[in-house]
């Protein structure tokens, strides 16, 4: 009897391992995963640069159909294509989809930065950042803008012969930003502020291998140099605010120093004013450089809404006195240039794609994707990071 007993109890293991064995596994979307770590984000990183990242999804699509696996920036990736696959992202997937950020941005930018916060820490940064942000506060600093493109002409395109305009153009931005946000001068220190801008940016997109030579490695030191540059920033402007030697609304840095909750606590922490600064440095960089680039190319191109554009905004310069900065009234008289701007937007969209978080387990068509994989929306297709 207790033999029996002792062979029923061997078998039972073998007989739930069978059961499970036979029971059908989730679905699994076509595709490879490629060489472990890397996959294929190099290929995704080539197509990005040569600016045919669309041609790329493609090619994934005819060869796989609308949904596929494969590996990106060292993480298991599902690709998502379609219009249902868009809509279902942008609306949250029925809060089944939180924030995140790849690995590499996470560590570029840091960990405290709105794109990676959730909950009331979401809420509270965005609360700070908003109000300066938004357009009626902008309003004050149009004059600001319009004294850094004017000396940008001055020293970049007046008497020129020929010029690249993509890198003028990051350069412009960058020396708005600067000024807006930092109150930071034209000098050494700025100049100092844009070589290490420049190298941290090259490696938001990357395979997060921290060793020595990588683009990855290269950027994290860019960035930890940028929050030394911004520490000192920082110091100085606590110094000019308590002193009253500066407003709090001269700057972005300047603004946030001075938020304070109901108890005269900063609302920010000095890490949170950090990561965000970088964050929004990188927000209004890249995308504003090459929108006004892709404006200027349809303007060469298109003759006609040229002379629109020229005749509206020489109308704006009839009521201005000789070197008048403009004014937030000027801006809202142009109006045919906004919709150029915005048809500009629509054919050639400045963002590639961001990230999020699957929150919860998601079965989408028919597949499954596990609660924690990242997701990653772009203009023409949607991917799935795990």
């Amino acid at each position: 009897m207790s033999l029996l007993l002792l062979s029923f109890l061997l078998i039972i293991p073998i007989l739930l391992l069978l059961r499970r064995k036979r029971k059908p596994s989730k679905r699994v979307p076509p595709g490879s995963l490629g060489i472990p770590v890397v996959g294929q984000s190099l290929g995704l990183l080539r197509a990005m640069r040569a600016n045919t990242a669309e041609k790329w999804v493609q090619e994934r699509i005819n060869k796989y159909g609308p949904i596929s696996k494969l590996s990106l920036f060292g993480k298991p990736t599902v690709l998502i294509h379609g219009q249902a696959a868009n809509k279902f992202i942008f609306s949250g997937g029925g809060n089944a989809i939180a924030n995140q950020q790849t690995q590499s941005i996470k560590m570029i930018l840091g960990d405290r930065n709105l794109l990676e916060l959730t909950g009331e820490d979401h809420s509270r940064v965005r609360g700070a950042l908003v109000p300066f942000l938004k357009p009626e506060s902008l309003k004050r600093y149009v004059g600001k803008m319009d004294e850094e493109v004017r000396k940008h002409l001055e020293m970049h395109w007046q008497g020129k012969q020929q010029i690249k305009v993509l890198p003028l153009m990051k350069t412009l931005t960058f020396n708005i930003i600067c000024s807006l946000l930092f109150g930071v001068e034209r000098g050494k220190q700025r100049d100092q502020f844009l070589d290490s801008f420049q190298e941290m940016i090259q490696g938001m997109w990357s395979v997060p291998i921290n060793v020595p030579f990588t683009r990855y490695n290269r950027s994290l030191r860019a960035s930890a140099r940028i929050q030394n540059i911004l520490k000192e920033i920082v110091q100085k402007k606590k110094i000019e605010l308590k002193q009253n030697a500066a407003s709090a609304r001269q700057d972005l840095i300047s603004f946030l120093l001075g938020m304070v909750d109901e108890d005269g606590k900063q609302v920010m922490s000095e890490k949170e004013i950090f990561h965000n600064i970088k964050l929004v440095m990188v927000a209004g960089h890249d995308t504003s450089a090459v929108l006004i680039t892709f404006i200027i190319r349809l303007l060469a191109n298109e003759p006609a809404i040229y002379a629109a554009v020229l005749q509206e905004q020489e109308e704006i310069a009839k009521g201005k006195l000789s070197g008048e900065a403009l004014t937030w009234e000027d801006l809202s008289k142009m109006k045919y240039t906004w919709r150029v701007a915005m048809e500009t937007i629509r054919m050639f969209p400045p963002i590639f794609g961001g990230f999020r978080k699957a929150a919860t387990d998601i079965e989408y068509d028919g597949y499954f994707i596990p609660k924690g994989w990242q997701v990653s929306e772009t203009l023409v297709c949607v991917f799935l990071y795990p």
